[in-house]
C-alpha cells in the first residue's frame, strides 16, 4: 500500500487492483457489444442502420478521452451523487467499443465468401454461419484488435478523473471511488517530492508490464487454439 506523500517507501497495491477491476469491467461491457456490432456491420453492411453505426463508431474513435469522461460524469456520476468504479469501467468501455467494432468488421470482411457459401449450402442459417464459421475464422484478428483496445484504455487518465476519482485505500467495490495506476502516476508525478517521482516511474513500468503480460498471454492462447492462423 502507498505511504503518505512525502514519506519514503510504499507501493501501489490499491492502484494495481483498481486498474484490473476497471479494465475488467470495461472488457465485460465493451467486448460483447463491440464484437456484436462489428459482426452486424460486416454482415449487413448496406443497410441504413449499419451505415449510421459505422459513422458513429468512426466519430467516437476520434473523440478526445476527456470528452468521454465529461459525458460519463454527467450521466453516470452526477445522477447518483458519487464517483464509482462502475462509472469508470463504463467510461473505458465507451472508448473500447468503437475500436473493437471497426476491427471486428474489417476482420470479418476478410473471411473468404466461399466459407459462408459452404456453410449455407449445408443448411446453416445466416446468423448461425456468422457466429460459428465466420466469427471463428476471424477470431485471431479480433483478439488482436481487442488487445489493442485494452492497451489503450488501460493507460487512460482523463475519463477516470471524472468517474473513478481515485482512492488512497484498498477498495474493490464497484459502487465506490477506486484507485487506478494512471491516476496514481499522475498524482505522484505532480508531487514536489523526489520519492513520489520515483514511484511515478515505477508505476509507469508496472502499467507497461501489465499490458505486456496480457498481450503475451492472449497471443499464446490464440496460437494454441488456432495454430498458425494467429500469425
Amino acid at each position: 500500500m502507498p505511504e503518505p506523500i512525502g514519506e519514503e517507501g510504499g507501493g501501489m497495491a490499491n492502484a494495481i487492483v483498481g486498474t484490473l477491476i476497471l479494465v475488467g469491467v470495461a472488457i465485460v461491457i465493451g467486448l460483447p457489444v463491440g464484437i456484436g456490432a462489428g459482426l452486424y456491420l460486416a454482415e449487413r453492411r448496406g443497410t441504413w442502420l449499419a451505415t449510421t453505426v459505422r459513422f458513429l463508431a468512426d466519430v467516437l474513435n476520434g473523440l478526445p478521452s476527456i470528452v468521454v469522461g465529461i459525458f460519463a460524469w454527467q450521466f453516470l456520476v452526477r445522477p447518483v451523487g458519487h464517483f464509482s468504479a462502475l462509472a469508470g469501467g463504463v467510461a473505458l468501455a465507451a472508448m473500447m467499443i468503437p475500436m473493437v467494432t471497426r476491427t471486428t468488421e474489417e476482420m470479418v470482411r476478410l473471411v473468404p465468401v466461399s466459407l459462408r457459401e459452404a456453410a449455407l449450402a449445408l443448411g446453416y442459417t445466416r446468423w448461425r454461419t456468422s457466429l460459428t464459421v465466420v466469427l471463428r475464422t476471424a477470431m485471431a484478428g479480433i483478439v488482436t484488435g481487442a488487445l489493442v483496445a485494452v492497451a489503450r484504455i488501460a493507460g487512460e487518465t482523463a475519463p477516470l478523473f471524472f468517474t473513478a476519482l481515485g482512492n488512497q485505500f484498498m477498495s474493490t467495490s464497484l459502487r465506490e471511488a477506486i484507485a487506478a495506476l494512471p491516476l496514481q502516476i499522475f498524482n505522484y508525478a505532480i508531487s514536489p517530492y523526489e520519492s513520489a517521482h520515483a514511484l511515478a516511474w515505477a508505476g509507469a513500468v508496472v502499467l507497461i508490464g501489465l499490458v505486456l503480460v496480457v498481450s503475451v498471454a492472449a497471443r499464446f492462447a490464440t496460437r494454441a487454439r488456432f495454430g498458425h492462423a494467429a500469425d
